[in-house]
């Protein structure tokens, strides 16, 4: 699969992630039980794609990691979105790509591109701009987890470097364990209504389920700096869908902020195909 394709893959991806925010709004459970239900239906999805396409599923150390990192991304962002405003859990787990920067640098080696540097800082100073109305408030303790949960989705990026790693097994994995996690919560619900139940499906099945489908396949082959930055546009997407569907007000601010984070990410990979572009034909004269 080529870069391009695959980039494109975890952009379909983000789009899907986005619509969370707009389905757990309507959804009156615990925010734990909702991870439950969501990640049990992907888990299946997951399992049911590997079957299809005869993908081996292996249980290496490398793919034990990487699911812990993805059940810590999903679960600590459910509590954190209990504890917190919803504008400080995104945007703290939004660090994500400056931790996959560091973790390229300092623990694979690999020095980040001064492009990658620059679209980093320029996009998340976007999504600050987007949220800055709402910051400032929320709970300490919810804030920290939702730095973690940023920790942890950076390594979602990299679970194709980890040594050993499978990242289609690994979000299997990590969505059965976060499936788990939330259970006993899930089990003491009530209300199982048509509207909650088909936003509790949609959350699984198209949230996750196909989201995790496109973004497995897809951070195989894209470089894990450009696939985090690509997903700067599920932050965005996230409350204005919200704001479309249930008439809540995004301030000319957001709006502006939205805009950079958009274009941003536009521009740094129209840049990286001409560099890719301009590399493939310097290596065809040599």
């Amino acid at each position: 699969m080529s870069s391009k394709k695959s980039l494109l893959f975890v952009f379909i991806a983000a789009v899907l992630f986005s619509i969370g925010g707009l389905c757990v709004k309507v959804i009156p459970w615990n925010a734990l039980s909702i991870n439950s239900f969501r990640s049990i239906i992907s888990a299946l999805m997951l399992f049911a794609f590997a079957k299809l396409t005869r993908h081996k599923l292996k249980l290496t150390p490398g793919v034990f990691a990487g699911a812990c990192a993805m059940c810590a991304t999903t679960t600590l962002y459910a509590m954190a979105n209990k504890l917190t405003t919803a504008a400080n859990t995104i945007l703290l787990q939004f660090s994500a790509p400056v931790f996959v920067i560091l973790f390229m640098w300092f623990i694979f080696k690999e020095r980040p591109k001064r492009l990658d540097v620059v679209t980093c800082l320029i996009v998340f100073g976007g999504i600050a701009c987007f949220f800055l109305d709402s910051l400032g408030s929320g709970n300490m303790l919810g804030n920290f987890l939702a730095l973690l949960s940023g920790v942890g989705y950076a390594w979602v990026f990299l679970l194709g470097k980890i040594p050993g790693g499978d990242p289609l097994f690994s979000a299997m994995l990590g969505q059965a364990m976060g499936g788990l996690i939330g259970l006993p919560w899930l089990v003491r619900e009530t209300r199982f209504d048509a509207v909650t139940m088909t936003a509790a499906i949609i959350l699984g099945v198209f949230q996750l389920g196909f989201a995790y489908i496109f973004f497995t396949s897809g951070i195989r082959y894209a470089p894990p700096v450009s696939a985090s930055l690509m997903t700067g546009i599920e932050p965005i997407l996230n409350p204005v869908l919200v704001a479309i569907v249930l008439g809540e007000r995004i301030s000319p601010l957001a709006l502006a902020g939205g805009a950079v984070v958009f274009v941003s990410i536009m521009v740094y990979n129209v840049i990286g195909a001409r560099a890719d572009k301009r590399d493939l034909s310097q290596g065809e004269n040599v």
